[in-house]
């Protein structure tokens, strides 16, 4: 195998005998070839869709495909196998109705190959095989690392845009001109010949259409839930029966919410959850009572010690202990081998668990963190933020957050977070947030120093806030006093990057280390084009920022 989407992949090049994440060879294989099957099935689709032709069974495959393969989502071999096979068939269809539009209208049918001839092999053995001819090492013999770095740049964008749009499409949000960019897009990576200025502009155009597809994602989620609300949130435990609800979809927590109410569970939020807790919608459940926990790299031993059941809702799952794998399930797309799955929101083993289980014991003191601070809400106070620039009491803002890792390194986070003179304002989201959000900041004429935004995919919150901010200043976002310092870990984060460079947003700090599918090549385009540049230390960083 060979993987290195990740940041923590081994030595910073490549996880070659098994990934860091935890998928064996296996696992890695099947992930690729499901892959290469859907770029078979756009390259028809795209197609079919230049003569008016679409299909939605089609189109919501593609996108459970993509975020399939991102990291900590499907380790189950078997059921990647299924999808493989299952793919096949998809791409088949695709073929028809390319086929057909083609007769319609007139025009000769092109004789695709690669992926889109793509047969499988007869037996499982076979198909392991077949994925070893399209690992990256296979392509990147071929074309060159500087390019297929580049194409799985665009890959990896697409995974995380392919999330994100996965949660807004289970709020019955969607976009059908999105649909079709994943067909193009993906159809343009099984091209042969190309350049890395072709490679750029696709990229980009992959930021452009996830700053649409996070647009619909909060749509999707207040729409639903409301705008959040800062929100006090409990992080003690409360004595009582428990449930722990992780990842991203508020709707798995919505329902289970409701079904759990009257029992006498109470429900905690963990990782990228915690910021259902300022949707008015989720919050008026009394039951839901607090935040259990950290970042999803500290589950095994968070999970080992929580007195209740645990859902995983879509990615950031790790190998469960044997200790609590029998009280740990999934949901949605995330799978791992041996734990039970809920496919119909039918959370009544989850419940059958929780009530099995000791629960908190006793109720321990009260400590809460603060939440809520989506774009609607700062924005509702900007008169407050803009005066308090004017004034000078607010010297300069930083947006700390991103993904959350094991991989030493990231303390970084934490420091340049508590070295942040005490005239400036910290926003933050995603998990990466846990490396400080305990912490008391304090604030600056009543508006909190840390604000904290939301899931990853609330990078679109902080877009609005940087926008608004630079229109009410009559000026652009890369002039206003705001620095952004960003830590990665997946495919989401790529997405979220190549959003922000599609708006020519520059001088960002990314870390704790640089993808390694970005080569010095393209890293030094990037680098000339936006000043995209590694972090530091705190020191020397904050130094360079504020002079």
């Amino acid at each position: 195998m060979f993987c290195y989407q990740c940041e923590q992949t081994v030595k910073g090049t490549g996880c070659t005998a098994a990934g860091v994440c935890g998928k064996d060879e296996k696992v890695a294989t099947l992930q690729d070839l499901l892959i290469y099957v859907t770029e078979g099935i756009a390259s028809y689709a795209h197609r079919a869709r230049q003569m008016g032709f679409s299909n939605y069974s089609i189109d919501l495959f593609v996108i459970e495909a993509l975020f399939t393969t991102v990291t900590n989502v499907n380790f189950d071999a078997d059921r990647l196998r299924g999808l493989v096979l299952k793919a096949y068939e998809i791409k088949e269809k695709a073929k028809g109705i390319y086929l057909d539009a083609c007769k319609k209208a007139g025009k000769n049918s092109e004789n695709l190959t690669g992926a889109a001839a793509w047969s499988p092999a007869g037996d499982p053995d076979g198909l392991l095989n077949q994925g070893k001819t399209v690992a990256i090492t296979a392509r990147s013999e071929q074309a060159g690392a500087d390019i297929t770095g580049l194409q799985e740049l665009i890959l990896y964008g697409l995974k995380g845009m392919a999330a994100y749009a996965d949660h807004a499409l289970i709020l019955g949000v969607e976009d059908d001109s999105v649909y079709a960019f994943f067909h193009e897009a993906l159809d343009f990576l099984t091209k042969k010949e190309v350049t890395i200025d072709q490679l750029l502009g696709i990229a980009l155009k992959v930021g452009e259409v996830n700053l649409k597809v996070m647009g619909l994602l909060d749509q999707a989620n207040t729409g639903a839930y409301g705008h959040p609300v800062p929100t006090p949130v409990r992080v003690t435990p409360v004595k009582g029966k428990a449930i722990l609800v992780s990842g991203h979809d508020l709707k798995d927590l919505e329902a289970l919410l409701k079904q759990t109410a009257g029992k006498g569970i109470n429900i905690y939020t963990h990782g990228e959850m915690l910021p259902a807790h300022g949707y008015p919608a989720l919050k008026k459940y009394p039951h839901l009572v607090g935040n259990y926990g950290g970042a999803w790299q500290d589950q095994r031993a968070e999970f080992e010690q929580f007195p209740g059941a645990i859902l995983m809702t879509t990615n950031c799952i790790q190998k469960p202990a044997d200790s609590y794998k029998h009280r740990i399930f999934t949901s949605g797309l995330v799978a791992w081998p041996g734990v039970t799955h809920i496919s119909d929101r039918n959370f009544e083993p989850v419940i059958k668990a929780a009530l099995a289980g000791p629960g908190f014991t006793t109720d321990e003191p009260e400590k809460t963190i603060l939440v809520g601070f989506a774009h609607n809400t700062v924005l509702g106070v900007a008169d407050k933020v803009i005066e308090a620039v004017k004034s000078g009491a607010v010297r300069h803002f930083f947006l700390i957050g991103g993904c959350d890792g094991a991989k030493p390194g990231r303390n970084y986070y934490s420091e340049f977070a508590q070295k942040v003179p005490k005239d400036a304002i910290i926003l933050t989201l995603a998990c990466g947030k846990y490396r400080f959000n305990k912490l008391d900041f304090g604030d600056i004429g009543g508006i909190p120093r840390l604000l904290d935004i939301g899931q990853c995919n609330d990078a679109y919150s902080a877009i609005q806030i940087a926008v608004a901010l630079a229109r009410a200043f009559n000026t652009d976002v890369n002039s206003l006093p705001l620095s952004l310092v960003l830590s990665w870990y997946e495919q989401k984060a790529v997405c979220i990057l190549l959003t922000l460079l599609y708006l020519g947003i520059k001088n960002i700090r990314l870390g704790p280390s640089l993808p390694a599918f970005v080569t010095p090549a393209a890293l030094q385009v990037l680098h000339e084009k936006f000043n995209l540049m590694p972090i530091t230390t705190p020191d020397e960083d904050l130094k360079a920022i504020l002079g």
